[in-house]
């Protein structure tokens, strides 16, 4: 295939920004396509967390590149689109708008969405997910001194969060049904360690300890515990976990697992369709398995590998996956 062919890319998350790069810095020079949901140029997720929720970081920082990079790299930018459907016999995106993209080859990186709690009061205003930048967003407008924050979660995503809140002047209790913070990605040394810092900064921090709903006239008041507590809340952040955007690709009668199936070339079992990031359920040699990673550290790289595929040259992904994050002064990783 010449480098001339038409490439569309499902999702413009990170690790999308890093696939136009990849694709122009290695020659590509025919038709690219980005197609996001969110109104907004790819950019970091990581600092959502972490110096945007502080307002230590403007929103054009966030960018993983400015505005009018894609301009200058003749990107189709798609953005507030919906993908709603995959033909592969037609090689063709549906989109939710009517309209539709053809495609040589399609890079799939739709990225993951928040695992959500099934309990009563869950929709009431002032419960949040944080996952983009309008949950960050509406999640600050809650920051005032002495307002009382409940964290439903104490994994990463929680706990800094948590970090953020009490220096702002929130009065802080996070909620972890597991017996210790960060279950499934630190040890219990590691645990111990940030249930001390969180509890020193002035955190009630909560461990094997549910959450069975929330409560409130017309917005949130209350959050029940699983031991039938109730605690005042002006505001609750839920963070229990993520789930792989897979669907489109099952649609399609791709093969999924916990992910989208892809070798370590990040091609799906159709020779025209690649995937990459959150997504994707991939194999590992170091570890002798396939895993599905939730960082942005695999987002890049697969994004850099699904590139170099769609042109012609294989070379596998195969790194030690790494994490970090960012509490207090302290830089975890």
């Amino acid at each position: 295939m010449s480098n001339n062919h038409a490439i569309a890319i499902i999702g413009a998350g990170h690790g999308a920004g890093q696939a136009v790069l990849s694709l122009r810095q290695k020659g590509h020079a025919g038709p690219l396509t980005l197609i996001g949901e969110e109104p907004y140029v790819p950019y970091q997720r990581p600092p959502l967390s972490k110096a945007y929720l502080a307002g230590e970081l403007s929103l054009d920082r966030l960018y993983f590149k400015p505005s009018d990079f894609y301009a200058q790299k003749d990107v189709n930018l798609m953005l507030s689109t919906r993908a709603v459907h995959l033909d592969r016999s037609a090689k063709r995106i549906e989109l939710e708008d009517g309209r539709h993209v053809d495609y040589d080859q399609a890079l799939i990186m739709t990225g993951s969405r928040v695992r959500r709690l099934n309990v009563p009061g869950i929709d009431l205003p002032g419960v949040h997910y944080l996952r983009n930048i309008a949950d960050v967003d509406a999640i600050r407008e809650h920051f005032g001194t002495g307002a009382n924050l409940v964290v439903v979660g104490g994994g990463y995503i929680g706990l800094e969060v948590a970090a953020i809140a009490v220096k702002r002047g929130l009065n802080v209790t996070v909620l972890e049904a597991a017996d210790r913070v960060m279950p499934r990605v630190v040890g219990a040394e590691v645990s111990a360690f940030f249930e001390r810092v969180h509890g020193e900064e002035g955190v009630d921090l909560r461990t094997g300890m549910g959450v069975t709903g929330f409560a409130g006239t017309g917005k949130l008041e209350r959050v029940i515990c699983a031991n039938g507590e109730e605690l005042d809340a002006d505001v609750a952040v839920v963070g229990v976990g993520i789930l792989p955007n897979q669907e489109l690709a099952a649609d399609a009668g791709l093969k999924t697992e916990n992910g989208i199936v892809v070798d370590a070339c990040c091609r799906t079992e159709d020779p025209h369709i690649f995937a990459a990031g959150d997504c994707t359920w991939h194999p590992n040699e170091i570890y002798g398995r396939h895993m599905r990673l939730e960082s942005v550290h695999n987002a890049l790289e697969q994004a850099k590998t699904a590139a170099l595929a769609m042109l012609g040259e294989d070379k596998p992904y195969n790194q030690v996956p790494w994490f970090w994050s960012d509490q207090y002064d302290i830089k975890f990783q």
